[in-house]
């Protein structure tokens, strides 16, 4: 099992800025695909944004400028920089490595972050 450690949420003003980071620490051969994903009370999980090894970024369309998502292969770490706040970002933040491979005959496995809250509130 490989803890995938986040940080950076916390309560926000609508219009500020967040920047949430997710580590995978240890040595890890590769990680594929990297993302985060949100849960707001009541609501399924859904993506916000992902990144391939070679940073390749995608978006929800409803995050798309206000988001950037970024990595670092050497520290095994993504990031989520969230500026322009709305209400409706509220909800946990989920970090999700796919494709985790410890050495190079590890089998590949995908693992979940433990969550971050993000409230978006005045």
């Amino acid at each position: 099992q490989v803890p995938l450690v986040e940080s950076g949420g916390g309560l926000v003003q609508p219009g500020g800025s967040l920047r949430l980071s997710c580590a995978a620490p240890g040595s890890i051969f590769e990680i594929g695909l990297m993302g985060w994903h949100r849960q707001a009370p009541g609501q399924q999980r859904e993506l916000v944004a992902t990144i391939t090894e070679a940073g390749l970024a995608d978006y929800a369309d409803s995050v798309k400028g206000r988001f950037t998502i970024s990595r670092d292969n050497a520290k095994n770490t993504v990031y989520l920089q969230m500026n322009s706040l709305k209400p409706e970002d509220a909800g946990v933040y989920y970090c999700r490595a796919e494709g985790l491979r410890l050495t190079i005959i590890s089998p590949r496995r995908d693992y979940w972050g433990q969550g971050t809250q993000v409230t978006v509130s005045s």
